[in-house]
């Protein structure tokens, strides 16, 4: 190889290594504008929606869980119970509306009908007896008595007729819609009581809203669980934020969206990198558990960094350095 390529190339492996060994090489520049904040990781405390006795726990403290994993069980014998006598009760209901809303049989009807024909006969006879006895009345062949009994009988045999072709003519009509309109709410009743009977069987179940790691288990088997009592306290793996305080002669560096990598003493000379997701409107006193190199006591703005390649090593409160990045 040509002698005057190998000397630059010697120089630049010297220069490399030299800033390697002083410690320049994987540092974040000192002249970059740069921020302190500390991670800030969420957490959710996890509880049961409805009270009941501990039946299994599936996952302990320190456990990485996904989405969807079940955590723990209640005895879901009570709430099984309530399941059932809510479905039938669902089942009386539905078969009563369904019947109003069909209307009488067609057998109801036609014996409706059949009463009707018989009062009408009966109201015949009636009236015809009472025409045979007013004929007879004057000549002395029948009593006042006599007459009278028919003239009774054939009123009775005349309401009787009424009522019988009332009754049909409602069974024609079928029911009132006030009756149907009960049906129906009572119905309608029943079935949010099923679907409350039906979710408190679910709920029974906890399982993890999302990812991440079991910081507390407060249950064991067999415990008798309240209402929202803690059971587990979750933190979340995604997102994971860094809340940091600006300064005002800083605030025009770090706007939203601004490209940032954050600086760790755990990971000195591999940086992460994060998007500034929010800056507050409002200005504040620095927070004690921020190192800054200023006086604790000056104005700040908070801002939250959205890191974008996140793992394990960063913890809840972890002291981090932010710089805009390059």
């Amino acid at each position: 190889m040509n002698k005057k390529v190998l000397v630059p190339v010697a120089i630049g492996a010297v220069a490399l290594l030299a800033l390697y060994l002083t410690g320049q090489i994987g540092q974040p520049q000192e002249g970059a504008a740069q921020v302190y904040g500390n991670v800030d990781i969420r957490e959710a405390t996890l509880s049961f929606r409805v009270a009941g006795r501990i039946a299994s726990v599936a996952v302990d403290e320190g456990a990485r869980i996904h989405t969807g994993d079940v955590l723990a069980t209640q005895d879901p014998e009570p709430l099984m119970n309530s399941l059932h006598s809510a479905e039938a009760n669902v089942a009386a209901l539905q078969a009563r509306n369904n019947m109003l809303h069909q209307g009488y049989r067609q057998e109801e009807q036609q014996q409706a009908k059949s009463q009707v024909a018989a009062a009408q006969a009966a109201l015949t006879e009636a009236e015809r007896q009472l025409v045979r006895l007013r004929t007879l009345k004057p000549s002395g062949a029948t009593t006042q008595n006599a007459l009278d009994s028919a003239l009774s009988r054939r009123d009775q045999a005349a309401a009787q007729l009424k009522v019988t072709q009332a009754e049909w003519q409602k069974m024609q009509a079928g029911f009132r819609a006030q009756e149907l309109a009960e049906s129906d709410a009572n119905l309608a009743q029943a079935l949010a009581a099923l679907a409350s009977a039906q979710l408190a069987v679910s709920d029974a179940v906890l399982k993890a809203p999302s990812d991440g790691i079991i910081l507390t288990r407060a249950v064991e088997l067999g415990e008798m669980m309240p209402v929202g009592a803690p059971a587990f306290t979750l933190s979340l793996t995604q997102p994971v934020w860094v809340r940091a305080y600006v300064a005002e002669p800083q605030l025009g560096q770090f706007p939203a969206g601004q490209k940032v990598t954050l600086w760790s003493d755990s990971r000195p000379d591999t940086p992460y990198h994060g998007v500034v997701g929010f800056v507050s409107p409002n200005a504040e006193f620095t927070p004690k558990p921020v190192e800054t190199r200023d006086l604790r006591t000056s104005l700040v703005y908070r801002i939250r960094v959205v890191v974008e390649d996140a793992d394990s090593q960063l913890r809840q409160g972890m002291p981090i350095t932010v710089r805009v990045a390059p």
